[in-house]
């Protein structure tokens, strides 16, 4: 026979629990009263509050606190708002978030990206006109090579790295070297003919800024060709602030996860319909990029 008495002393140590959970969750309420989330500015800034907008209205509604949106001037702003512990959720790529942990921020990657295939990387790529005369980068010596930001991955980094295999220095042997700010300004750039040749993000044939843009009618994908393509970089990731509560913490993690599937045309509009669900990942998956970051900056210190 079940005893009343471990009956009642079981509901109130529950009763108790939920009361304490309950407490938790109002203490970290209180000292958030608003979370900011922000991504590093691939696009221009109405792009970024169309793609993002419904993203952080989901994470108000799951989270049960305000959360806003902060259009990034630059990939420097993400980086250095995390580290002064403004900006609480960040979407970063692999290179600036490996320059904000290498700069002190207090963070941790906890969800990355996933594609259509299931593979979990993208490409850095050279661009040039279709109609133009080059083939390889080796053609475009004292030509304009259009950058996207000293902390982009496949827009510096990864093309710096590739250009240094090939025993090019950017700085010395393009004619101008420009930073065009994001991926878009980088294939504007080109189609205006500022630049000859511009580095860009490419996952497949199906997904790439190029393609993006040609959707929303600002390119088309058929006036470019590649002339390079990198090895497979992994792809980017949500970091948060790891100063934050744990169980805050825990309750980002889950509404990241859970976006596909509450928010389904939320998820859509924050990646086009081009991505699957998020994966878990950690720093260790990006101690690479962190290397990576190391080296070019030692080729930056060479050329100076």
């Amino acid at each position: 026979m079940i005893n009343r008495r471990i009956v009642m002393a079981g509901l109130a140590a529950g009763a108790l629990a939920a009361s304490v959970s309950g407490a938790f969750a109002q203490d970290w309420k209180a000292k958030y009263p608003e979370l900011v989330f922000a991504t590093i500015p691939d696009e221009n800034a109405s792009g970024v509050n169309d793609r993002y907008a419904p993203f952080t209205a989901y994470l108000s509604k799951e989270l049960g606190t305000k959360v806003t949106l902060r259009i990034a001037q630059d990939y420097a702003a993400v980086i250095e708002g995390q580290k002064a512990g403004q900006i609480h959720i960040a979407l970063y790529g692999p290179a600036s978030y490996a320059r904000a942990y290498m700069n002190g921020a207090k963070i941790e990657p906890i969800a990355m990206q996933v594609n259509l295939d299931g593979t979990k990387g993208y490409y850095s790529v050279f661009y040039v006109k279709k109609d133009s005369p080059y083939q390889k980068i080796e053609d475009l010596k004292g030509k304009n090579i259009g950058l996207v930001d000293p902390n982009s991955t496949s827009g510096n980094n990864v093309p710096r790295f590739a250009l240094d295999k090939m025993g090019i220095n950017p700085d010395t042997f393009f004619g101008k070297l420009i930073y065009t700010g994001s991926h878009e300004n980088a294939v504007i750039a080109l189609g205006q003919g500022t630049v000859d040749v511009a580095a860009n993000w490419w996952n497949d044939e199906q997904e790439s800024m190029l393609i993006r843009m040609d959707r929303k009618g600002m390119a088309k994908a058929s006036d470019y060709r590649i002339i390079f393509k990198s090895d497979q970089i992994v792809n980017s990731p949500i970091a948060t602030l790891t100063d934050m509560p744990a169980d805050l913490r825990k309750s980002i993690r889950d509404a990241v996860f859970a976006f596909a599937d509450k928010d389904p045309e939320g998820f859509k509009k924050m990646t086009d319909g081009k991505q699957q669900n998020f994966a878990p990942t950690s720093h260790k998956d990006y101690e690479p990029i962190v290397d990576l970051n190391k080296f070019v900056d030692q080729l930056r210190k060479k050329s100076s």
